[in-house]
């Protein structure tokens, strides 16, 4: 029975491929004119307005469709661009951190040149920053093992930066000459005017300059840096001629024991990265 069923299959098969093959030949060997010509035209004509109404019903399907499919490979192609995006923006960070500290890294360098090296420096990395009105620290990631002490004079390449508060084994914490807490003596401008140098109060990041000789004639623009002398008078444990800012403004009073001497620090807190830290600060 299933024989019979197949070859009846195969029959009907070949029937319709040998029917097909004489259309063919016969719609190819006639003229335009022709009935088979004449069928197609009548086919098409029939059918094209049905085509052409199906095409209209289905193209919003088929535009929703293609929607979706565009919508999904643009979310596909956004979520790369926002990876490569952000891999790039991380990329760019650290470049950009390496280059703050590699030139800092350069300014102290500059600066053992200049004759720092004498006083034992070490370098060390600020990684805690809590700068706020009143109380101005940083912490650093060298301590007690690498020599650090309690009142070492901390640097970086700009100039003074603040003093040493505690230290521990492996780090230490640095108050910077903005805290309410500074003080030392000073020298200003080329006439090497003595005075004391100290925070404003209520003015973070703001110093003021106090002249021994109230009649000295301090200018804005002139530098400021440290005196480096153990006088009762002018007590500092800094070394000699770290620049500590220049002097930004000068206000004037009634008279010159009125008169309020105003000084921006030399180096950048909010851009702190590399310091060094003085570890022999009593050195010839």
């Amino acid at each position: 029975m299933h024989d019979k069923a197949v070859r009846r299959r195969r029959a009907v098969l070949v029937v319709l491929v040998a029917a097909s093959l004489i259309l063919l030949t016969a719609y190819y060997g006639e003229s335009s004119d022709g009935r088979l010509h004449g069928v197609q035209r009548t086919a098409l004509s029939v059918l094209g307005p049905i085509q052409d109404g199906a095409s209209r019903v289905f193209k919003p399907v088929r535009d929703l469709f293609g929607w979706f499919g565009d919508t999904i490979d643009a979310k596909d192609q956004r979520d790369k661009a926002v990876e490569q995006r952000d891999a790039y923006r991380a990329q760019l960070v650290k470049a950009q951190q390496d280059l703050a500290e590699a030139r800092q890294r350069a300014q102290l360098n500059t600066a053992d040149a200049e004759g720092m090296s004498k006083y034992g420096p070490v370098d060390a990395r600020v990684y805690v920053r809590s700068p706020s009105t009143w109380y101005q620290q940083v912490q650093i990631n060298k301590g007690l093992d690498d020599g650090i002490h309690r009142g070492d004079p901390v640097i970086n390449g700009a100039g003074l930066v603040g003093k040493v508060a505690d230290a521990t084994g492996s780090h230490a914490v640095v108050t910077l000459i903005t805290d309410q807490s500074f003080a030392t003596s000073v020298f200003a401008g080329d006439q090497r005017h003595a005075g004391s140098i100290t925070p404003a109060i209520g003015a973070p990041g703001d110093l003021l300059y106090e002249p021994v000789d109230a009649t000295a004639n301090v200018r804005e623009g002139d530098l400021i840096y440290t005196a480096g002398t153990t006088d009762d008078r002018l007590r500092s444990r800094y070394p000699p001629a770290i620049l500590v800012g220049t002097v930004r403004r000068v206000d004037l009073g009634e008279g010159d024991l009125d008169k309020r001497i105003h000084v921006q620090p030399a180096a950048d807190f909010l851009q702190l990265d590399m310091v060094q830290v003085l570890t022999n600060p009593n050195a010839a």
